[in-house]
């Protein structure tokens, strides 16, 4: 008991008593900490504010998973309200829940209108969004999914993939993106809507499968299968036996 009063007082004093030092982990919560030190990990209960020299955290609950300290912060598992910043990682989440794996900074959010933003790649979702920072995969699961940056727009119920540092630049270098219904992808000037998308940077093709279309340059086509070549500039689209291609042009003029 002497342990928990001791860190509620420090935590809850510690933003009008201390000036926040380098390498120190400033907390503050309403209803006090609980410690449990031989499964190391402790709780922290209602209006959870956390300040450290890498991230930042609001939350209404907070389980902490630690090694060798209570500040030596292994995992965070947050619940209700969850705000996450973090500048080192460059990182900002927020959602119903958040996981955030701290060495190997895989950020998790989950519930309605969840959003996670990285550098210069925004993504949203009503089920789950999923980062991982140091190899770069990426999952958007759920309604609502979506992926933007300043040259593409992704839209489907499953986007999958990985993006890679280009410069000071993110850049998505494989995607795999699925949706029951139809998933949608807008790159430059060209849209394509099919029920699963994939695009792999390395051979520079995009792939549609399943009630393609491709709108560009004033055509609209439509079939079952198509692929997109980014290098060349050039796509196709084909038919199985029982569709055929079609081809509308507008007239602009």
């Amino acid at each position: 008991m002497r342990l928990i009063l001791k860190l509620i007082i420090i935590f809850i004093f510690s933003t009008s008593v201390l000036a926040l030092e380098k390498g120190e982990t400033e907390i503050t919560t309403e209803d006090g900490i609980e410690v449990f030190q031989n499964e190391k990990y402790y709780l922290l209960k209602k209006n959870v504010k956390i300040l450290s020299d890498t991230f930042s955290l609001n939350a209404d609950l907070v389980k902490i998973d630690f090694d060798k300290s209570l500040y030596d912060i292994v995992e965070l598992n947050a619940e209700g309200n969850v705000d996450f910043i973090s500048p080192e990682f460059k990182l900002n989440g927020n959602g119903e829940k958040l996981r955030f794996e701290v060495n190997i900074e895989k950020l998790k959010v989950e519930g309605i209108k969840s959003e996670l933003i990285t550098e210069d790649i925004e993504m949203f979702s009503d089920g789950y969004i999923e980062v991982n920072n140091i190899n770069g995969n990426f999952s958007l699961i759920g309604p609502n999914s979506k992926l933007i940056n300043e040259t593409i727009l992704i839209k489907g119920n499953s986007i999958k993939g990985i993006f890679s540092s280009k410069e000071d630049q993110k850049e998505v270098i494989f995607l795999d993106v699925f949706d029951d219904k139809i998933s949608y992808v807008k790159n430059n000037d060209t849209e394509m809507f099919a029920k699963k998308i994939i695009f792999n940077n390395e051979i520079s093709l995009i792939e549609l499968i399943d009630d393609v279309t491709i709108i560009r340059d004033g055509e609209k086509i439509t079939g079952n299968y198509g692929t997109l070549d980014t290098k060349n500039n050039s796509y196709k689209i084909k038919s199985n036996d029982k569709t055929k291609v079609k081809v509308i042009i507008q007239n602009n003029e």
